[in-house]
């Protein structure tokens, strides 16, 4: 009953007539949209919307520089994109984040709804449309192909500064335990068997130093992504589009982003290349790549307690079992390394999307958008709690990890340069049938006296370059 006392309106467009609720933003492009993509059931991401509104506002800002636009029109569609990108719209975005078109849809939804709002904001009523229109007012001297990747480039270095960040407090945590563990001896595994000892420090050095690689990747890699071809329209030659606003709009853009944003000297480049987002994606995915190594190397020392190695002592941050009562399991670095999955996920999709458009437009640029920037959201959220809720507290079992040294055959490598390859071996081997340490062996056979072999066996000797002992 509800339903029908509603007012409605009716918006025509090439292929018809259309009815829609009289206070939708919202118009007839958009609700064509809603039908013709209920796919994925996730709108389009509000940063990729909010991008897109701050490229309409600056776009609004020039015509009315120039001229182009009358000023009372050019205000009230300023006015309504500080709206949009202060308050809550989210419901007047409805378009499904997959969607055909290269983001045709994306841009008419916020052409319509900016639209509406100036129209509201100047006394008419939605669809009032003789007021404001939103393709010959909204959308003057633009076309999606150069609003959407200029939004989706300011979009993604929003996302990427944070995410450098977090990867620079990850690597500040891993230095920190690196110095906290300087005196823990633990044994070194290579293809899961025993192998030389080390520091437990020494082994949050090495994650540090892949974490910097990617904070440093990261950081510079906004450098790609700070050319834009707004002003470039259908295919970057910028038909419709005059010079003098095409240098505007990007100076406006510039002072309202402060990102460092350039007009591309070769607009038809980024109108229909994606690479760069290719590359960025890489560069997510090889930060994924050293997330996933690092959070299964730590749910693997952390294994146990009692049943696995246990060297470690990750943080218990809630209950592992609904049936087994104390189970604790590594739910941060799980959540870590499936997070990294899902990057590396996105990336192939990036890829493949990147690498199937065709002649002067990638018509599947919504994939691209859709996944490169959950891809930053995802990462910096996992990043960022996988260091407060598992680096920050991570303990050493210092003793288990000693004693793990103590009886591994593999400290027999220290003794190579002193008694020989074979007898080194034949040591070890003796060491591991009768259940010894090969240091009680070497005593007991006489090869060395207990001095000798604290000299050449001390952790101090067996952890740094060069000959222990000498």
């Amino acid at each position: 009953m509800l339903a029908a006392n509603l007012e409605t309106r009716t918006e025509t467009d090439l292929l018809g007539s259309l009815t829609l609720p009289a206070d939708a933003l919202y118009g007839i492009h958009t609700r064509r949209a809603m039908d013709n993509f209920p796919v994925s059931g996730r709108p389009v991401n509000p940063r990729l919307i909010a991008a897109v509104v701050l490229v309409k506002q600056a776009a609004a800002m020039a015509n009315k520089r120039l001229g182009l636009l009358p000023g009372d029109v050019a205000d009230a569609i300023i006015h309504a994109c500080g709206q949009i990108m202060a308050d809550d719209y989210t419901s007047a975005f409805p378009v499904d984040a997959l969607q055909g078109g290269a983001g045709t849809s994306t841009n008419m939804n916020a052409n319509e709804v900016i639209a509406n709002l100036a129209i509201l904001k100047l006394g008419g009523k939605p669809g009032d449309y003789d007021r404001v229109h939103p393709l010959d007012h909204v959308n003057l001297g633009q076309s999606t192909n150069d609003v959407y990747p200029t939004a989706l480039r300011i979009a993604a270095i929003r996302l990427l500064r944070p995410l450098a960040k977090a990867f620079a407090s990850l690597q500040e945590a891993l230095q920190e335990k690196e110095e906290a563990f300087a005196n823990v001896l633990r044994l070194g595994r290579t293809q899961l068997m025993d192998a030389l000892p080390m520091t437990a420090g020494q082994g949050f050095g090495a994650y540090a130093k892949a974490i910097a690689r990617d904070r440093w990747r990261l950081y510079k890699v906004e450098e790609r992504l700070r050319e834009i071809n707004i002003g470039g329209t259908a295919i970057g030659t910028g038909l419709n589009a005059p010079l003098k606003y095409t240098f505007t709009v990007t100076e406006l853009l510039q002072e309202l982003t402060g990102l460092g944003l350039a007009r591309s000297e070769f607009p038809m480049d980024p109108t229909q290349n994606m690479d760069v987002f290719v590359e960025v994606s890489g560069l997510l995915k090889a930060a994924a790549v050293n997330l996933l190594k690092i959070s299964g190397d730590l749910r693997l020392l952390a294994s146990g307690p009692a049943g696995g190695l246990g060297e470690l002592r990750l943080p218990a941050v809630q209950a592992g079992s609904s049936i087994m009562p104390g189970k604790v399991n590594p739910v941060m670095a799980e959540m870590t390394g499936q997070t990294a999955m899902r990057i590396i996920a996105n990336d192939t999709a990036i890829t493949l999307a990147a690498m199937n458009g065709q002649l002067e437009l990638n018509a599947f640029s919504p994939l691209i958008a859709e996944s490169l920037l959950e891809s930053l959201e995802m990462l910096t959220k996992a990043v960022t709690l996988f260091e407060e809720k598992c680096i920050r507290g991570l303990r050493a079992d210092t003793a288990k990890s000693a004693e793990r040294v103590e009886m591994s055959s593999a400290l027999a490598t220290a003794l190579v340069d002193y008694i020989g390859y074979e007898a080194a071996a034949r040591l070890a081997k003796q060491a591991q049938a009768e259940g010894q340490s090969v240091r009680e062996v070497l005593l007991r056979e006489g090869l060395m006296t207990a001095q000798e072999a604290e000299r050449i066996l001390s952790p101090r000797q067996i952890t740094k370059p060069g000959i222990p002992g000498k």
